[in-house]
């Protein structure tokens, strides 16, 4: 069984032309969205604009623009102007980031993510959609802003990036989409059918995904991965702690904390690869790949993760999960 729709992800450990070419090859590919991350290398808009000048069909996403670093205005404009650019294929990805993040490297304070979201998402849709507004919210209060561009549609498409529940239930009161990361297949699958019961959005997943003919490469460089997650995430650690992997994350955590990230990948276990990853052989990355399908997830996101040369990789992951 194969999926009808599908997208990948290009990370942040790639440079600016190897995300083009990769982007430009999957132009000629039934891939449905690129998805482009953001976290303290390429800025996101630039990238996004460019990946957009190297296809014509496929949706372009934003996984994820946090909401601490640009006000609602500044990402607003920033999402009109690329829909504008792609003639209408942006997916406006959100997401609270993280405590060092937005506090280290950008200086503010993590503070009321929801009550921050809510109104973020708020005012970006009351901005993209041309008129004039006035605002008045807990965190932010704008008056008589309007864009000086015509948008190029009525309403950006917003996803969420979403760990814990109560942004899992703002996502699904205010979200058109949810972007999942690191959750254990049985516990997804339980929050889907839990939340799509009450609204349907349209629930994607970014899948740590390591392709290779040789299987033994492909899993450690996902078990590397899953360790880097783990032991800079302080969000992802607690999460997995609380859902089956306790001892691997305390483990993985405090191995971090004396020699970096040197070893500690080799105490990724098994149980975690197998829940949360995608990573073999072709053949065997297919049977995983259908396996997420089984939680309910409507439009999984491959994360490249390439193995030796990058653009050989990534011809490799193209031909597995893009071409059919």
């Amino acid at each position: 069984m194969v999926f009808m729709r599908i997208a990948c992800s290009l990370g942040s450990m790639l440079s600016v032309n190897e995300i083009l070419n990769c982007a430009k090859i999957m132009s000629n590919t039934q891939t449905e969205t690129i998805w482009v991350p953001e976290t303290w290398g390429m800025e996101n808009f630039s990238m996004l604009t460019a990946v957009s000048g190297k296809t014509s069909t496929q949706k372009i996403g934003s996984s994820i623009i946090n909401i601490y670093s640009r006000s609602p205005a500044a990402i607003a404009m920033g999402a009109v102007t690329v829909d504008t650019i792609s003639n209408g294929r942006l997916i406006l990805g959100l997401g609270t980031s993280s405590l060092p993040i937005v506090e280290t490297f950008h200086g503010y304070k993590f503070e009321k993510p929801l009550e921050r979201m809510k109104e973020y998402v708020e005012i970006i849709r009351l901005i993209s959609s041309g008129k004039t507004i006035t605002y008045s919210g807990n965190i932010f209060n704008l008056k008589n802003f309007r864009l000086l561009i015509k948008p190029q549609r009525e309403s950006i498409p917003i996803y969420i990036a979403t760990v814990n529940e109560k942004m899992v239930n703002l996502t699904w009161s205010i979200g058109d989409g949810v972007i999942f990361y690191l959750r254990p297949k049985n516990e997804m699958k339980e929050i889907i059918t839990k939340m799509q019961s009450k609204r349907k959005i349209d629930v994607t997943c970014q899948i740590i995904t390591c392709v290779s003919e040789n299987s033994e490469k492909a899993i450690e460089r996902a078990k590397k991965t899953l360790a880097f997650y783990i032991s800079v995430g302080k969000v992802y650690r607690e999460f997995l702690a609380k859902n089956g992997f306790k001892n691997e994350t305390s483990n993985i955590y405090e191995e971090f904390k004396k020699s970096g990230f040197s070893s500690n990948h080799e105490l990724v276990s098994n149980s975690m690869l197998q829940k949360l990853t995608i990573c073999g052989t072709p053949e065997e990355c297919k049977k995983q790949l259908d396996e997420f399908k089984e939680t309910g997830i409507d439009l999984p996101i491959i994360q490249f993760n390439p193995i030796d040369d990058t653009m050989e990789s990534f011809r490799l992951l193209q031909k597995t999960f893009l071409d059919e």
